[in-house]
């Protein structure tokens, strides 16, 4: 007795659209510069000193990296070092934003989602893929369901086997 069975994939057939997150992540180095060790004794920015370092530092040590400027010290900072630490960073980091590495991240997956050609999801049933191989922010989930609401059919959150419904357009 021959048995044959005809299988479909229900899935490839569905016209499901998925989008990995994971391919849109910059893969530079990302490092913080605390600017705490800068400090005069852990309190306080001597101007003098800061623009002594600023002028001998090598900055390309920060070439190709994705930098994240904070001070994690108990201290007041002027603006201005901040500042001055950018634009001597700029030339050489890929990125430079003030604040956590989460707002690194954030910066990062918004600037990289900005230069997505939304056509090609034009009336699409899109699938953001849930189950990454690295921890991805929420803000990037948030960002690309930003983009995405006004162009797509649908939007669902998972896998194209198991999603979960995020945005339905009402025809």
């Amino acid at each position: 007795m021959d048995i044959q069975e005809n299988f479909v994939n229900k899935v490839a057939a569905s016209g499901l659209i998925t989008l990995n997150l994971e391919e849109y992540l910059h893969q530079g180095e990302r490092l913080v510069y605390d600017i705490k060790d800068n400090l005069f004794h852990g309190l306080m920015l001597r101007e003098k000193d800061f623009r002594e370092f600023i002028k001998t530092h090598d900055w390309s040590a920060y070439a190709d990296k994705n930098v994240a400027i904070t001070c994690t010290a108990d201290a007041i900072v002027p603006t201005w070092a901040y500042m001055l630490l950018a634009n001597k960073m700029k030339p050489f980091a890929n990125e430079i934003v003030f604040g956590s590495l989460e707002t690194l991240e954030t910066v990062l997956f918004t600037k990289a989602l900005s230069k997505i050609d939304l056509k090609t999801f034009e009336n699409e049933r899109v699938v953001v893929k849930g189950c990454a191989d690295i921890e991805l922010p929420v803000s990037a989930y948030v960002e690309i369901t930003s983009l995405l609401t006004p162009v797509v059919k649908s939007i669902m959150y998972g896998e194209p086997c198991s999603t979960v419904p995020i945005y339905k357009r009402k025809d």
